[in-house]
């Protein structure tokens, strides 16, 4: 059973934890890019997630997506889509409907990819839509993350510019923390008891 929301005091009791695999930031698309989509291809479940540069002011341009990151268990690749594009690899990966594909509002993450190509996006999971089922109302992956996994996620580089020449080691983390969290808490979830609330 977990708890339906989490307080800020919980929350800043609990101890910070990130993802300490490996991590390779893929900018060109070659022998690097190939060995990453093939270690991708290869798992059955992948944490997802994509970052955005910010826009602050009402008269800036909107950006586009800058940043996809998958993650396997031990290993997380982080693409920059703002100078790869979205290769076609790339696409048959998110529409492979073997691969499960999770992550946390992830409707919006796949139209900012599409921008770029279009493709069937096949097998996602939006953890917003079923951590529900486990009696969970906290919708925000770090207030999830401390739910469902017990610790925190440091959130400091989420409006830090992702176009940026070369990505901070904080940034690094953040990012690949991101998507390994996702596919950490749907496995989880996957060994919970659903919350079978009773009909009167």
């Amino acid at each position: 059973m977990y708890i339906s929301s989490i307080s800020p005091e919980e929350l800043q009791s609990l101890e910070y934890a990130g993802f300490t695999g490996s991590v390779d930031v893929i900018d060109t698309v070659g022998a690097e890019f190939n060995r990453a989509v093939n270690y991708l291809r290869s798992q059955k479940i992948l944490g997802f997630d994509t970052e955005t540069r910010p826009c602050f002011s009402q008269d800036q341009p909107r950006y586009g997506v800058a940043l996809l990151q998958l993650s396997g268990p031990e290993r997380a690749f982080l693409f920059r889509i703002n100078r790869i594009g979205m290769h076609r690899r790339l696409c048959n990966l998110l529409s492979n409907e073997k691969i499960v594909k999770v992550g946390a509002a992830v409707t919006d993450d796949i139209r900012g990819l599409q921008r770029y190509r279009d493709f069937n996006a096949q097998s996602f999971v939006d953890l917003q839509r079923i951590v529900g089922d486990y009696g969970i109302k906290d919708k925000s992956v770090k207030k999830m993350t401390a739910i469902i996994l017990g610790f925190r996620i440091s959130k400091t580089q989420q409006l830090s510019n992702w176009e940026a020449e070369t990505l901070s080691e904080s940034q690094i983390r953040y990012a690949a923390t991101d998507a390994w969290v996702c596919r950490e808490m749907y496995l989880k979830l996957m060994k919970s008891e659903k919350t079978v609330s009773s009909s009167i």
